[in-house]
């Protein structure tokens, strides 16, 4: 495992705290971590994005990001609003493999859902997986409605050819409420892929040194955690 993409099933899922907490337990292991952002919407130049916050939880990682649009729209209605040079799954995967070259672990994080789009070619951030090669992480929201944006997510991917590696649901809420609760068994089902993860609401504004172990108990082992699947499915079942 040296390149991962990371995905939403939408916009708000707490995918860049997955990515940093990923990102964090890499770096405490003593690997070299990069995180590409191919596009960031919503931000002028100066202000704090995605990859700013990685860096801020997770330590010394090298963040690259492609493209900056001011406009909160997806990349491409954002660069046509502003008349803005798009980004492609060429730029994408040139700027990964160039990154491969010299750490151990590229994350390369999207924009919203897997099908947004990157330009008026209809490019999208699955096509950059595709032609990378890469691993899919999908990581999804915990209550209700989460298990139709999984579903199709997983089956977008699995049409175009994606290995979806695993789920992590990115923001875990500290009292659940019954549909988050009853998505626990759910969503791997959806997904069709193991749950890797279940990251705690409120993990990312915490210190560096908290959100590490945030991280560690949020994460299966497959990324360094130690989180339980089974451990944790049989608690929500039990609650429900």
């Amino acid at each position: 495992m040296t390149m991962l993409v990371l995905t939403g099933t939408g916009t708000g899922v707490g995918k860049t705290a997955v990515t940093a907490a990923i990102a964090a337990l890499a770096v405490a292991g003593g690997r070299r971590v990069a995180v590409l952002k191919p596009a960031q919407t919503g931000l002028a130049p100066g202000e704090q994005g995605d990859v700013d916050v990685i860096s801020r939880l997770a330590g010394p990682v090298t963040t690259r990001e492609l493209r900056r649009y001011p406009d909160r729209l997806s990349p491409e209605a954002a660069a046509r609003q502003r008349g803005l040079p798009t980004v492609s799954p060429a730029d994408v995967a040139s700027a990964a493999t160039e990154l491969d070259e010299t750490h151990d672990l590229v994350l390369i994080e999207g924009v919203g859902g897997l099908l947004v789009r990157f330009g008026p070619d209809g490019s999208t951030l699955a096509d950059s997986a595709w032609a990378l090669g890469a691993l899919l992480i999908v990581v999804a929201d915990a209550g209700l409605g989460t298990l139709n944006a999984t579903a199709l997510t997983a089956e977008v991917a699995n049409a175009r050819g994606l290995h979806v590696a695993g789920l992590v649901i990115g923001s875990w809420p500290e009292e659940p409420d019954l549909a988050s609760l009853s998505n626990v068994a759910d969503l791997p089902v959806a997904a069709g892929a193991p749950l890797l993860g279940a990251l705690a609401a409120g993990a990312p504004g915490r210190a560096p040194a908290e959100f590490v172990e945030h991280a560690r108990a949020g994460l299966s082992p497959w990324f360094g955690g130690e989180f339980d699947p089974d451990s944790f499915q049989k608690a929500a079942a039990a609650r429900t």
